[in-house]
């Protein structure tokens, strides 16, 4: 099932920003260790190579298009990856805009990426698997100068979590349990 989410004011998304902030900073302030979170996704294979995928109280399907053997149901993994990253985007560009007390009018995030499939299947061992090159295009209109949304997007650059991901090596731990 889609969830829509509602349009909010300004004014709504200034309080609930101030809530978060202080909240946080107030739980951080009376423990450090509070400031750390985890998270978990868990998926089941359905479909031809597609996924249902758990995190927290929430459910989506992920596969991938016919020419890559799948259903064409949902967005590919790598579709979601850049989903993530966009959407963080806007989460952290609503965030610091508020901060800085920079006025957004518009917000448009667009990502665009190549990807060889040789990686993928192993044709040539040299090409990368995943994206060779990631384009973010930020569109945002507003009464403030220009100076003004290039000190957002420093702001932005260097905060977003997902943009961390992408852009700095993060060390993953796979563990492999066969049963028998």
């Amino acid at each position: 099932m889609t969830q829509t989410l509602a349009e909010t004011s300004i004014s709504n998304r200034a309080e609930r920003l101030d809530s978060a902030g202080s909240a946080w900073a107030e739980r951080i302030g009376q423990n450090t260790a509070s400031a750390s979170l985890q998270f978990r996704a868990t998926a089941d294979p359905v479909g031809s190579v597609g996924s249902t995928i758990r995190a927290g109280r929430h459910e989506f399907t992920v596969d991938e298009p016919a020419a890559l053997a799948g259903d064409d149901v949902a967005a590919s993994p790598v579709e979601y990856a850049l989903g993530a990253l966009i959407s963080c985007q806007v989460v952290v560009y609503r965030l610091y805009a508020h901060q800085l007390g920079i006025s957004i009018d518009s917000l448009d995030i667009s990502a665009d990426a190549d990807l060889d499939v040789r990686g993928l299947f192993g044709i040539e061992e040299q090409v990368r698997p995943g994206f060779g090159d990631v384009r973010l295009t930020v569109e945002v209109s507003g009464p403030d100068a220009e100076e003004r949304y290039a000190e957002l997007q420093a702001a932005v650059d260097a905060h977003c979590p997902v943009l961390d991901i992408f852009t700095n090596p993060t060390p993953v731990t796979t563990t492999l349990r066969v049963n028998s």
